[in-house]
């Protein structure tokens, strides 16, 4: 009789254990939502699928015994496009979460459908702060870096280093039209003024006409408030415009490793920029980066760094949680310390945001460079209260004001 009552109490716990260890449809499935030919390809696309394909390789290839998955689609700048795509992985292809999402307009339609359907989402390529404020959802992970951040750390160096007076070059959209109100508030509590502003198309190809705006505007700095191809053309441009050489500066408010690659240290020597990793900062950047050049044939960028970063902390979630149910893997997510080969200690805010050390780091001289990809200086690291809005401004219902 104690025998068959053990045997019994045995088995029910062993019922409860794997009652509690639970993947939907015996699959995680991830859909990396990215742009594959667009104006930002070369800081996400194809590089963003390879960065969660390392993530899953790195976790082992299973989370609670079930297989691991990555899907892959291009939302051609389109916020249309890319909720079609995310209702189909939702509701079709039983797609558990998104990451990636570059282009702020798309994200936010993407977050609505989200909250609606419960899945989460954790943004990389994404810029616009309103992911985590107004528009900020239970299931909404902002993972490395937003215009408030970038814009704190560039902006405000600029400034202090004499750059008085700007001029803002901005893509028209939500991610560019945030990112210079953001650095036109920098701009101004350091002391500055912005004298004028111009917005331009996405994915532009000709900037004479706004540049003579800018030129004309006498401005000391010209702040380039776009991102991927745009940023590249407006720098290039400038140079053949000669503004530098006449005497103004150009700020580049969001500024890749890709971006130097392509216009080369030449023209790109002495920029300050904000980034939230960088490939040659310790070991471990540096051993995942080979993986990743091996693959890729280049260096990673922050977003890739930060696609590999959210994939792997959302299956230790779930491994954490003991299921993919997102509601439990969100506060999973959140009680979790962030380590992964770029980030170490970082943690997720009630509203979603991380909460990292950045970097305001310089373009070398080419005489400093030891090779292809040495580009940056690290200048200084950035705490996280530095880059983060205070939770007394906030929108966000989810946190509580202090």
């Amino acid at each position: 009789m104690k025998t068959t009552l053990l045997a019994g109490a045995l088995l029910a716990l062993t019922g409860l254990g794997t009652a509690q260890a639970q993947v939907s449809d015996d699959v995680v499935k991830i859909g990396v939502l990215t742009d594959m030919a667009g104006v930002t390809a070369d800081i996400t696309g194809k590089g963003s699928v390879v960065a969660a394909e390392l993530a899953v390789k790195e976790f082992g290839g299973t989370v609670l015994g079930k297989p691991i998955q990555i899907i892959a689609a291009d939302h051609q700048h389109k916020a249309d496009l890319g909720t079609t795509i995310a209702r189909q992985w939702f509701d079709i292809d039983k797609v558990d979460a998104i990451v990636d999402v570059p282009n702020s307009a798309v994200a936010l339609a993407i977050q609505s459908l989200a909250r609606e359907k419960k899945k989460i989402v954790m943004y990389s390529g994404a810029g616009t702060t309103a992911l985590t404020n107004e528009q900020c959802s239970p299931y909404g992970f902002h993972w490395t870096y937003d215009t408030y951040a970038v814009s704190h750390g560039t902006a405000a160096a600029v400034v202090k280093a004499g750059g008085s007076s700007w001029f803002m070059l901005a893509s028209d959209y939500a991610f560019g039209h945030q990112l210079q109100k953001d650095a036109t508030d920098v701009v101004e509590a350091n002391g500055g003024k912005v004298v004028g502003s111009v917005r331009h198309p996405l994915n532009n190809a000709d900037f004479s006409s706004f540049l003579l705006r800018a030129q004309s505007s006498g401005a000391k700095v010209i702040g380039i408030a776009n991102a991927g191809n745009d940023t590249i053309n407006a720098i290039k441009q400038a140079g053949e415009f000669g503004l530098t050489e006449q005497g103004q500066s150009l700020a580049a408010l969001i500024f890749f490793l890709q971006d130097v690659h392509s216009l080369g240290l030449k023209a790109t020597q002495g920029t300050y920029l904000t980034t939230a990793s960088y490939w040659d900062r310790d070991e471990a950047s540096r051993a995942w980066s080979k993986l990743f050049m091996e693959r890729t044939g280049m260096m990673p960028s922050m977003l890739h760094a930060g696609v590999y970063g959210s994939v792997l902390h959302y299956l230790k979630a779930i491994r954490e949680a003991g299921t993919d149910d997102p509601d439990k893997v969100a506060a999973a997510m959140k009680a979790m310390p962030i380590n992964d080969a770029f980030t170490k200690g970082a943690t997720i805010r009630g509203d979603g945001r991380v909460l990292r050390e950045m970097y305001l780091a310089r373009v070398k001289k080419p005489a400093d460079s030891k090779g292809p990809w040495d580009y940056f200086e690290i200048v200084r690291t950035i705490a996280p209260e530095e880059t983060v809005w205070p939770l007394s401004e906030s929108k966000c219902p989810a946190v509580a004001k202090p």
